[in-house]
C-alpha cells in the first residue's frame, strides 16, 4: 500500500492545485453564511436603544485632531475576522479525516475494481462541468444541479444570528455532506488506499491543500458578503472548468479506455535469447528468458519507464514491475482491462503474469489515470 505519508502530500497537492477552487464553487455559500456572523460589539447594543443615540453614537468615533478617537471606530481585527474562517476549516478538517479513515477501512474490505474507480472519477468531472456552468449563469444548468439540503441553510441563516464559534465549525463539520466534485476524486483515492491511517491521511491533506484559499475567501466574506460574485465567480468557474477537463481526462485513462501519452520512445521486443540471470531489470526492458517466457520491465520511480512497449504475441508474458526509489501514484499501478491492481514495491520486483496475449494494445496506468502506457503486442513476422 502507498505510504501514509506520500498519500498525505497527495492529497494536499491536489487540494492546493484544483481542490481549492472546485470545492469553494460548491461549498462557498455555506462558508459565506457560516462566517458572516453580526459584529459581536453590535450583538452588545440594547435593543431598547433609541434611534437619537444611535445617531450620535458614530459621531463620537470620529476622528479628533489628536486622533485618539479615531480608534473606537477602527475596523475589526484581522484575528476577529479568521476566527470564523478557522473554526469552519477545523470542523470539515475533522469530519473529512474520519470520513477518509471509514472509506480506508470499506476500501480495506472490498476494493473497487479499476474501471469502476474510472468511472467514478469521469461522473465527478461531469459534475464538476454543471458547477462551472452554474457559475457561469446558465438557468437551466442551475435547476439540476446539487444543492445543499434546506435544513443546512436554515443552519446558515440561524449562524449570522450568533457570535459562537461553535455554528461555522458545525457547519464546516457538515460539508462533508456536500462534497465538490475533486473531494469525490480524492475519497475514491481514500478507498483504493486499503486502510484506515492512508484514508485519514488523504482527506486530511486534501482539506489542508484547500485551507489557503478557504481562509482568503474566508476573509473577505467577513469584510463583503459579494466576495464571489461578478469577475471572482467567473474566474472560479474556468478554474473548476479546467479541472473538470483534467479530472475526465485522468478518468479515461484510468479505464484503459484512452491514452493522451505521446512522449515516449517504444521499446521493441528483443530477439530469443535464453538468459540465466533471472527477471532482473538490468536483463532490459522486453527480453524472452531460459524458459521462453516473454519477460517485460516496467521500471516504476515517480514515472513508468518506459511507457511504450513492442511485445511478441502468442508467448506466455510475464510484465515486472521494478521499484526504484517509486512514489506517488505511480506506485498504485493498474491495468485496467484485465482488473489488475498492484502496490509496487517502493525498491524491488512485483510480477503481473499476463499469460498469452493475442495481438493488441494492452494500456496500463496509476490508479488515477496521471501515468499511463501501452504494450503493443504484435505477431511474429519471422
Amino acid at each position: 500500500m502507498p505510504s501514509s505519508i506520500t498519500l498525505l502530500i497527495t492529497g494536499v497537492s491536489t487540494g492546493l492545485l484544483a481542490g481549492g477552487a472546485s470545492c469553494a464553487a460548491v461549498q462557498g455559500g455555506l462558508l459565506a453564511g457560516a462566517v458572516t456572523r453580526r459584529d459581536p460589539a453590535e450583538a452588545r447594543v440594547p435593543a431598547r436603544t433609541s434611534s437619537t443615540s444611535a445617531k450620535k453614537r458614530p459621531r463620537t468615533a470620529a476622528p479628533s485632531p489628536s486622533g485618539r478617537a479615531a480608534s473606537t471606530a477602527s475596523p475589526e481585527p484581522t484575528v476577529g475576522n479568521l476566527a470564523p474562517v478557522g473554526a469552519f476549516l477545523a470542523g470539515k478538517l475533522f469530519s473529512h479525516t474520519i470520513l477518509g479513515a471509514l472509506l480506508g477501512i470499506f476500501g480495506a474490505a472490498l476494493q473497487p475494481s479499476p474501471r469502476t474507480q474510472a468511472t467514478l472519477l469521469i461522473i465527478a468531472g461531469a459534475l464538476m462541468v454543471l458547477f462551472a456552468l452554474d457559475l457561469f449563469g446558465v438557468k437551466v444548468v442551475g435547476r439540476i444541479i446539487p444543492r445543499p439540503p434546506a435544513s443546512f441553510g436554515r443552519l446558515v441563516r440561524r449562524s449570522t444570528k450568533t457570535t459562537s464559534m461553535a455554528t461555522p465549525a458545525l457547519v464546516g463539520f457538515a460539508t462533508v455532506l456536500v462534497p465538490c466534485g475533486v473531494t469525490l476524486s480524492m475519497e475514491l483515492v481514500a478507498i483504493t488506499a486499503g486502510s484506515p491511517i492512508a484514508g485519514a491521511a488523504v482527506m486530511a491533506g486534501f482539506v489542508l491543500g484547500t485551507a489557503p484559499l478557504f481562509t482568503v475567501l474566508g476573509y473577505l466574506f467577513r469584510r463583503s458578503s459579494r466576495a464571489l460574485s461578478g469577475r471572482l465567480g467567473i474566474a472560479t468557474g474556468v478554474v473548476v472548468l479546467a479541472v473538470a477537463a483534467w479530472t475526465i481526462a485522468s478518468g479515461l485513462q484510468a479505464g484503459g479506455w484512452a491514452s493522451f501519452n505521446t512522449g515516449s520512445t517504444t521499446v521493441a521486443a528483443a530477439a530469443p535469447a535464453p538468459s540465466e540471470g533471472g527477471t532482473g531489470a538490468s536483463d532490459g526492458p522486453v527480453r524472452i528468458d531460459a524458459t521462453g517466457k516473454q519477460v517485460i520491465t516496467l521500471t516504476v520511480t515517480d514515472f513508468y519507464v518506459p511507457t511504450q512497449f513492442t511485445a511478441k504475441a502468442g508467448v506466455p508474458t510475464t510484465l515486472v514491475l521494478h521499484g526504484k526509489d517509486s512514489g506517488g501514484c505511480a506506485r498504485a499501478f493498474t491495468i485496467p482491462e484485465l482488473g489488475v491492481q498492484e502496490i509496487v514495491k517502493r525498491d524491488g520486483d512485483t510480477k503481473v503474469e499476463l499469460g498469452t496475449r493475442k495481438p493488441g494494445t494492452l494500456r496500463f496506468s496509476c490508479a488515477m489515470g496521471m501515468q499511463t502506457g501501452t504494450i503493443d503486442f504484435q505477431e511474429d513476422t519471422k
